[in-house]
């Protein structure tokens, strides 16, 4: 799945805010996204999704969360 599929399902899953740190860390354990060159995906790379789409996202806190 895309990333921010990704990381819309850990958050509607959790229910809660999370890090950028835990998300990357989520979507490595579960396998939930796959990079191109096959490392494993950053906290930075995380980040830049959030901000790629502030109308599914809010940061507060330090935590990410969904808008919807």
């Amino acid at each position: 799945m895309k990333i921010e599929e990704a990381l819309v399902y850990l958050l509607a899953k959790a229910n809660h805010g999370m890090t950028t740190d835990q998300l990357a860390e989520a979507i490595n354990n579960q396998h939930l996204h796959q990079r191109k060159d096959g490392q494993p995906v950053t906290s930075r790379q995380v980040y830049a999704v959030i901000c790629r789409f502030p109308s599914m996202f809010v940061k507060e806190g330090g935590h990410i969360m969904l808008m919807i």
